[in-house]
């Protein structure tokens, strides 16, 4: 529900790594991507973009394109009402409707998973008022995603020598720069680029703008001689068992579930590329015709938790001392568990995890219904 509305596949390389045929996983992207709509139309057109994705070009970047995003442009027709431009969970929950009834618990918390014998029977819930129900079912699908599934797994006692550890994020840094507002047509438009991770630039550009975001093109704006552009990179970060949650025994929630405790940290070579992303925004700056504010710091990190690409902490894998589940999200050890959220994701290198969440979690709904 809380997103950008990025789109991006993952490195294939890291695909590689995958407990997943690599043909198979593209496949399933491809499905990802029909479902939630994702295109570089949305910038297609803007004279922002477009200009500023020649000069890139031209400056030493042929690999920028423009920024793939999940957004339906389809306008309503044949009394087929399209109002939801962003793709959410809301849109499927609603699509869902139209193929069977289902329940929907809303105000409530699940506070344990209830196994027995290798098998999980049902998830204990609460609702808002503190009343305690069980709802039974054959297969389970934990889907609360990098720190509430291994929190409530560790809290069930299932755990193993992976659940809450391989937590993964991205360094984050962002620049802020102007260019001038007659170098531009009239006809504005808004600014999306994006330059993918490759093996030799272990971090992803993305050029947003005017102002923070790609919806500022819906806002009223006043006529100003200068243009804001944010320059933004994610760095990717080494896998380490180290990084991980673990649980507060003695700090519980309302429900009586343990908090969680976050255990992260850079290492030296995480510096290094976060070097090699400043280095990297000086050059593509001075191609776009960016230039700094009034001489004030081009250059923000963006504090440790703030970016939303947490994932890994559940990760899937052959292996069950060093993975969750396994490549359909099964966790090892359980007949009926299924993890269907970034916390399966074991490497997301620079790119948002959100495409790849979606492309696995429609897998694991294929399989499970393959299984039935």
């Amino acid at each position: 529900m809380f997103w950008d509305a990025v789109a991006t596949r993952i490195q294939t390389s890291l695909l590689m790594e995958y407990p997943v045929p690599l043909r198979e996983l593209e496949s399933y992207y491809e499905i990802a991507e029909r479902v939630l709509k994702v295109s570089d139309k949305f910038f297609e057109g803007a004279q922002f973009t477009e200009i500023l994705l020649n000069r890139i070009e031209e400056g030493g970047f042929p690999e920028a394109v423009m920024l793939p995003m999940a957004a339906d442009l389809k306008p309503s027709s044949y009394r087929e009402v399209n109002s939801d431009v962003i793709t959410s969970s809301f849109s499927f929950l609603a699509k869902a409707l139209n193929a069977r009834p289902f329940d929907l618990a809303v105000q409530s918390r699940a506070v344990q998973i209830l196994v027995d014998d290798g098998k999980v029977t049902g998830v204990k819930v609460m609702s808002s008022d503190k009343r305690s129900f069980t709802l039974k079912a054959k297969k389970v699908v934990l889907s609360a995603s990098t720190f509430e599934t291994p929190r409530l797994l560790l809290h069930s006692n299932i755990q193993n020598g992976a659940i809450g550890h391989y937590l993964m994020n991205q360094s984050f840094l962002m620049a802020r720069g102007m260019v001038d507002r007659k170098e531009f047509s009239e006809q504005l438009g808004t600014l999306g680029i994006y330059i993918p991770q490759t093996t030799e630039r272990p971090y992803q550009v993305r050029l947003y703008g005017p102002d923070s975001f790609w919806y500022s093109v819906h806002q009223q704006r006043r006529l100003t001689e200068e243009l804001t552009v944010d320059i933004l990179t994610f760095g990717a970060i080494e896998r380490r068992y180290e990084n991980r949650i673990t649980l507060q025994q003695d700090k519980k929630d309302e429900y009586g579930v343990p908090e969680v405790q976050v255990h992260f940290s850079f290492t030296e070579k995480d510096r290094d590329v976060m070097q090699q992303m400043m280095n990297e925004i000086r050059l593509l700056a001075v191609a776009a015709g960016i230039r700094p504010i009034n001489g004030q710091n081009f250059f923000c990190q963006v504090p440790q938790g703030d970016l939303q690409h947490s994932s890994g902490t559940c990760q899937m894998g052959d292996d069950p001392s060093t993975s969750a589940t396994n490549g359909y999200g099964l966790v090892h050890g359980l007949s009926n568990l299924y993890i269907a959220d970034n916390s399966v994701i074991p490497s997301i290198g620079a790119g948002n995890p959100t495409l790849t969440t979606v492309a696995l979690a429609i897998r694991t709904a294929d399989h499970i219904f393959r299984m039935h």
